[in-house]
């Protein structure tokens, strides 16, 4: 069965969304994760710090951090500025987000969606003169929480600019977790991505990574314990846990080449870091091959 990609994203999507933490434990949880044999991790985001203060020591969490040679890493940036200081800190992946929603769009960069890919558009070149690569993340592709569903052929059209001006990859991201299988078929039958990032807000996160899988996406974000959200859109707690993620698709027979025991271990570490119970429930309950006893 083909092998499935998983981006870890709990360093930062995940961390963006609680009380600051020391940079030493943002550098210790980024290493653990970097040791769980997770293919892809994204570490940083490269924004201002009155924006996201929880993103403030981005060039210091990096500079710290073990970068292991088998691992991919990402930094996320909302405009030029960001993507000078990812491409100075020696990010080759780098990722920028433009919202479906309109309302959204201005709430989360201060722009309307037309002006956003604007400034994309200018990006691509800059990124590429660098000789990295730039994925558009299509944030509230599934529904707004501000203006409500979105049209497919909204994301559509927002897809086919971003190809033409050069994007390397897109992803889709269900912003608030309303998206369900019905609407991951919808929009994917309109518009197909590289990669889709779920909620797990409103408990259907598996169920729509089980529906992307049978129309043959291969790519998914996940963050360690369910940590995360959208500072910016009411709601939008929990991230779809990776450990769930890796359970069930172990259990399907599905390659992640991920420890699963290791992830685990990295979501207990993120959730003392916090200092709060994180949603996962396979960090609760542990695997189903544990038993009684054997805790």
């Amino acid at each position: 069965m083909t092998a499935i990609s998983l981006r870890e994203v709990a360093p930062r999507d995940g961390l963006q969304n609680e009380e600051p933490i020391v940079t030493g434990a943002k550098v210790e949880l980024l290493d653990a994760l970097s040791a769980t044999g997770v293919g892809r991790i994204e570490a940083v985001s490269f924004v201002h710090p009155r924006a996201i203060p929880q993103m403030a020591d981005a060039d210091e969490v990096w500079a710290k951090s073990w970068h292991n040679p088998d691992v991919r890493y990402s930094a996320l940036i909302p405009n030029t500025r960001g993507a000078q200081r990812a491409l100075a800190a020696s990010f080759r992946e780098i990722e920028v987000v433009v919202s479906a929603s309109d309302t959204h769009n201005r709430r989360n960069l201060n722009r309307s969606t037309e002006e956003s890919l604007d400034d994309i558009a200018q990006l691509i070149p800059l990124v590429h003169e660098a000789g990295a690569t730039l994925e558009v993340i299509v944030a509230t592709s599934f529904g707004c929480p501000f203006e409500g569903d979105v049209d497919p052929d909204r994301v559509a059209g927002i897809v086919a600019r971003v190809r033409a001006d050069g994007a390397d990859r897109i992803a889709f991201g269900d912003t608030t977790g309303m998206a369900t299988p019905r609407r991951v078929r919808d929009l994917l039958s309109a518009v197909r991505p590289d990669l889709l990032h779920f909620h797990d807000t409103r408990g259907t996160g598996l169920a729509n990574i089980l529906t992307a899988l049978d129309l043959g996406v291969s790519e998914f974000d996940a963050s360690a314990g369910g940590l995360g959200g959208c500072p910016y859109a009411p709601g939008a707690t929990g991230n779809v846990a990776t450990e769930e993620v890796v359970h069930m698709l172990h259990d399907m027979g599905i390659d992640t080449g991920i420890d699963l025991d290791r992830l685990i271990e990295a979501a207990a570490l993120a959730e003392r870091l916090i200092g709060r119970q994180l949603p996962s429930g396979v960090l609760r309950a542990g695997p189903r091959t544990r038993l009684v006893g054997n805790r």
